[in-house]
């Protein structure tokens, strides 16, 4: 028998030892395949145990905010019915109001003036402009005599966007005030209101000042706009052309010039002149010397906040007086 050469025994080994660390090298690698296995199962076995626990806590928040929202409703609807009954009872009482105190306007008030003599020789209509939410005076008039155009007897106004105080306050406030200190000096004021509940429009405003003897009617108005940053007080006259008081231009025009000059002066607020309009139904009724003073911007800060400090409205109000004292000085 021939014996094996030694390369043919070196390759038969070279050969023997590849296949013995193939197989210690498999069985290694399958057992650390098998061991990635575990901890990829336990891996996932956690994972869906958190998804469960995510899961569970995901209806029990949905549950509480379903219950949340369910109280909210009831409580808004609690709310609703509330309010609703309380507007009922409100609009029951203002109606019945309404129904015992008739316009503050009538023929009687137009033919007997109150029997009250001016220290001064002079009397003063203010007309404290627009009046509560709760007298409803939606339907039209006439915007002047004889016209076919009209607007709303009266309506609530502006709203303070800082202070919230309704501009139709602010107007009594402001005009309650410039009557006392009119009457300290000698005038007779004639108020075309004195609460925001009389149920009286702008037409029988105008008139009520006038059959009381007013010489001038001086309209207290606060204004407002859709830019905050718009400030300052101006006023209001009929123009030249004004188809039902024309004859009134040139002194309700004074009278505009003299408040509003003085009014600016004493308060430092910008004056921003004279406009003139014919769409206004208590200038176009009036038969005196008329003006409307919008006192500021109620949609600015500045203005909003100063005017409704109960200090800055005296100013306010003694800058009104001395504009009134202007004009009866220059006529």
């Amino acid at each position: 028998m021939k014996k094996p050469s030694i390369m043919a025994v070196l390759l038969f080994l070279t050969g023997l030892l590849c296949i013995v660390s193939l197989f210690f090298f498999t069985k290694s690698t399958t057992e650390q395949i098998i061991a990635t296995e575990k901890d990829v199962d336990t891996v996932t076995e956690q994972i869906t145990a958190k998804q469960k626990e995510f899961q569970t806590a995901q209806e029990k928040y949905t549950a509480a905010v379903d219950e949340v929202q369910n109280n909210i409703n009831y409580f808004k609807q609690k709310a609703q019915t509330a309010s609703q009954k309380q507007e009922k009872e409100k609009a029951d009482i203002s109606e019945e109001e309404t129904a015992s105190k008739p316009s503050v306007f009538s023929q009687a008030d137009a033919s007997e003036p109150d029997n009250f003599s001016a220290d001064n020789g002079h009397v003063v209509g203010i007309d404290p402009g627009h009046q509560g939410e709760n007298v409803d005076m939606s339907a039209p008039e006439p915007i002047g005599p004889g016209s076919s155009e009209t607007k709303a007897k009266c309506t609530s106004g502006t709203r303070g966007s800082f202070t919230g105080i309704p501009e139709y306050q602010l107007n009594l406030n402001v005009s309650l005030q410039l009557k006392d200190v009119l009457e300290q000096r000698g005038y007779r004021v004639v108020m075309t209101r004195t609460d925001n509940d009389t149920a009286i429009s702008n037409k029988e405003r105008a008139e009520y000042a006038a059959s009381q003897g007013s010489e001038i009617y001086v309209r207290i108005h606060a204004n407002g706009t859709d830019s905050s940053s718009a400030s300052g007080a101006l006023a209001m006259a009929p123009s030249q052309s004004n188809p039902y008081v024309s004859s009134l231009f040139d002194q309700s025009n004074r009278l505009s010039q003299c408040i509003l000059d003085s009014y600016c002066q004493a308060t430092g607020f910008q004056n921003l002149g004279i406009q003139y309009t014919d769409t206004m139904t208590g200038i176009n009724w009036s038969t005196v010397p008329v003006t409307i003073l919008e006192m500021g911007f109620m949609t600015n800060q500045n203005d909003d906040t100063k005017m409704n400090d109960s200090q800055f409205q005296q100013t306010m109000v003694e800058g009104i007086a001395n504009g009134i004292d202007a004009y009866f000085a220059s006529v």
